[in-house]
C-alpha cells in the first residue's frame, strides 16, 4: 500500500510539468496563429485602404504646434478609427504611441499599430488602465505625439472616458479630435456602430481645433466640454444592424 501511494506521489509532477508543457505549447500555437493572421489583415487591410480618395483637412495647424516643440494628444471616436490607419502611417517618424487593449482582438490591431510605426502600449480603462496610462505619459512626453480613442474599448458609444483628459493634464498636451466621414460606408451592428467605407470611397478625415487641459481647470468639465465638442461628429446609427450609405 505503501508503495503505490509513493508511486502516484512521485507520478504528479511529471503530470503538471506535461500540462504546463502543453499549455506552453498551445500558447505559443496561438500566438504563431495570431501573428500570421495580423500579417494578413495588414496585407488586406493595405491593399483595401488604398482604393479610398483621401483628403485631410486642417492638419497644419497641430503639425506646426507639435514641430514647434508643443505635446499633441490626436483622439478620436471608436467608431472612425479604421479610415485613419492608412494617412496615420505619416506619423512615423514621430514614433507616437498609443494605448491598445489587452484583448484577444487588441493583439491582433497592437501588432498592425506596430507595423505602422505606432508604439503601443497595451492595457484600457477596464485592464491594466493605471499602467498603462503611466506608459503612455512617459512616451507622450518623450515624442510629444500619441493618439486615443475617447470611448474605447467597449463604449458606451458617443461618451469619452477619463483617459484622455488625464493624460493631457499630466503632459501638458493640447488635445486635437479628429474624425473620419465616407460619401459611401457600411455601418455594422456594434456598440458603436463601427463605420468601414466602401471600395473607392471618397474619405474626409478632419482635424478639430486644439484643446488645452490646464490641470487646475475643473476636470469633470474638461471631459464634458470634448465629449460635446466631438459628440455632434458621430456618424448617423442603423435602426436595422450593418448597414449602407
Amino acid at each position: 500500500m505503501e508503495a503505490r501511494c509513493f508511486v502516484v506521489i512521485s507520478a504528479r509532477p511529471r503530470e503538471e510539468s506535461a500540462f504546463r508543457k502543453d499549455v506552453f505549447v498551445l500558447k505559443d500555437w496561438k500566438f504563431n496563429i495570431s501573428k500570421r493572421l495580423s500579417i494578413l489583415l495588414l496585407v488586406v487591410l493595405r491593399l483595401y485602404s488604398r482604393t479610398f480618395r483621401i483628403t485631410i483637412e486642417n492638419e497644419e495647424c497641430w503639425m506646426d504646434y507639435l514641430k514647434s516643440g508643443g505635446s499633441v494628444l490626436l483622439c478620436t471616436w471608436h467608431q472612425q478609427f479604421f479610415s485613419a490607419i492608412r494617412p496615420f502611417k505619416a506619423y512615423e517618424p514621430f514614433k507616437p504611441a498609443l494605448m491598445i487593449s489587452k484583448s484577444q482582438d487588441g493583439d491582433i490591431i497592437a501588432r498592425i499599430a506596430g507595423k505602422q510605426g505606432w508604439q503601443v502600449v497595451r492595457g484600457s480603462s477596464s485592464r491594466g488602465g493605471g499602467q498603462a496610462l503611466r506608459e503612455m505619459v512617459r512616451r507622450l512626453g518623450q515624442s510629444g505625439l500619441a493618439a486615443h480613442i475617447v470611448d474605447g474599448p467597449r463604449g458606451p458609444a458617443g461618451v469619452v472616458k477619463a483617459g484622455v483628459i488625464s493624460l493631457a493634464r499630466a503632459t501638458g498636451a493640447v488635445i486635437v479630435p479628429f474624425y473620419t466621414s465616407a460619401d459611401r460606408a457600411w455601418y455594422f451592428r456594434s456598440w458603436d456602430r463601427f463605420m468601414l467605407p466602401k471600395p473607392f470611397a471618397r474619405v474626409t478625415l478632419r482635424f478639430g481645433p486644439l484643446i488645452p487641459c490646464p490641470d487646475n481647470d475643473n476636470f469633470d468639465d474638461q471631459r464634458f466640454l470634448l465629449e460635446a465638442t466631438m459628440r455632434p461628429y458621430l456618424l448617423p446609427r442603423s435602426r436595422h444592424g450593418a448597414t449602407s450609405s
